[in-house]
């Protein structure tokens, strides 16, 4: 039996109302404008991070909210230390520390850091034969430890213990102290897994007996756990912060006169002695440039960089010799990472050169007079937008 004529009628003109109404909303979706794109490739996000001014950073990060960090980095990298000075309107982490519900850490005993000072975090930016001298607004109690693709490490004073921060938008972690010992008899790497994608921390600390020790944290996990370190006799100092390059971490072990430097593979935590194509001295330095781990080493008059691609392998090749200019006294700092100049100090007065290889010349920076720059270290350092957090790391 078919169904009753009126009901027939109720159904088409339910059917009308409906078709006209999804009419009705095409027409005045029309006359809307233009909505945001739903998806927007990783490239182009990057791209467009690349123009934004330092300033606008951290508004920035809530408008790229989509459950992922993207990277951001200027042109060059940034050489960033921690300099004491009076300035209002800042974070402070300490403050920051108190007033979040992050939970304390346990230690042990009392930590010897070396210096209880306030300090400012800074950096300096090379451009068009200029030093600017810029600042986060940022302050801590403690010392500049490591430096990661936009990550620092720093003491923590609050809670005796350690703390990952982006100074761009300022949030933080903190993380337990690796085993108390004195300050100047360890030392702190900072490095990206990048198989699993997370970032490790490797401290090495001379014992009671002298020897050099070795423990790990995966900021997954933020536990310490110990791992077979060098052997014995190789290290007989923590000067020099560790290079991050070609998968490892890379310390000079000797003040001067330096046949060997000690690697550790981030993933697989082996160590290795890789032998120097020549003896190091006071102001020979490793650094990473162009996604290899390069030696520069003065060699007579002339300065002469080499490159090494691989860890197990320890084969050095010879990249480049520089023969113009007074460069006895010229300390190499770092490689910018776009340009590829190779930074220098003078150890005389303190004056900033960058060598490019393009035209084969070794031009001066001028200083910002206005700033009185720490004469102490110096570490490679890029504004990011980068979470520790293994599945917000975009890499490259």
């Amino acid at each position: 039996m078919g169904k009753p004529l009126g009901n027939r009628n109720m159904g088409l003109s339910k059917s009308v109302e409906e078709r006209a109404l999804s009419k009705k909303m095409e027409d005045d979706q029309k006359k809307l404008p233009a909505g945001p794109a739903p998806y927007f490739h990783k490239d182009c996000i990057s791209n467009i991070l690349i123009w934004l001014p330092l300033e606008s950073l951290p508004s920035s990060r809530f408008v790229f909210s989509r459950g992922r960090s993207y990277p951001y980095s200027r042109p060059d990298p940034f050489s960033m230390t921690s300099m004491p000075e009076e300035q209002g309107n800042t974070f402070s982490v300490e403050v920051a520390l108190l007033q979040s519900n992050l939970k304390t850490v346990p230690i042990f005993g009392p930590h010897v850091t070396g210096s209880s000072s306030k300090f400012f975090i800074q950096f300096m930016e090379f451009k068009e034969g200029k030093i600017k001298v810029g600042k986060y607004n940022v302050s801590c109690l403690g010392n500049i430890r490591a430096t990661c693709n936009g990550l620092i490490l720093l003491d923590n004073h609050v809670k005796k213990g350690l703390i990952v921060m982006n100074p761009v938008t300022r949030k933080l972690i903190t993380l337990p102290l690796g085993t108390l010992c004195n300050y100047h008899k360890e030392s702190y790497g900072f490095a990206l897994n990048h198989v699993t994608g997370d970032y490790k921390l490797v401290h090495l600390f001379r014992d009671e007996f002298e020897y050099v020790t070795c423990e790990t944290l995966d900021l997954a996990t933020r536990s310490w756990r110990a791992v077979n370190g060098p052997s014995f006799g190789l290290f007989n100092w923590f000067g020099h912060a560790p290079v991050s390059a070609i998968g490892a971490l890379h310390w000079i072990p000797q003040l001067d006169n330096s046949d060997f430097i000690v690697s550790m593979e981030v993933e697989n935590e082996r160590f290795h002695c890789i032998p120097l194509p020549h003896r190091c001295t006071t102001h020979d330095r490793v650094m990473e440039m162009g996604g290899l781990l390069c030696f520069v080493t003065h060699e007579d008059l002339n300065i002469d960089i080499w490159n090494l691609k691989s860890v197990p392998e320890g084969i050095w090749t010879k990249q480049y010799s520089i023969t113009k200019g007074s460069l006895i006294d010229m300390v190499p700092l770092f490689s910018l990472r776009i340009s590829g100049d190779v930074i220098f100090r003078r150890k005389e007065d303190g004056s900033f050169h960058a060598y490019d290889f393009k035209s084969e010349v070794m031009r001066e920076f001028e200083m910002d007079k206005e700033r009185n720059l720490s004469s102490g270290a110096y570490l490679p350092h890029v504004n990011s937008l980068l979470s520790w957090t293994p599945s917000h790391h975009v890499s490259d």
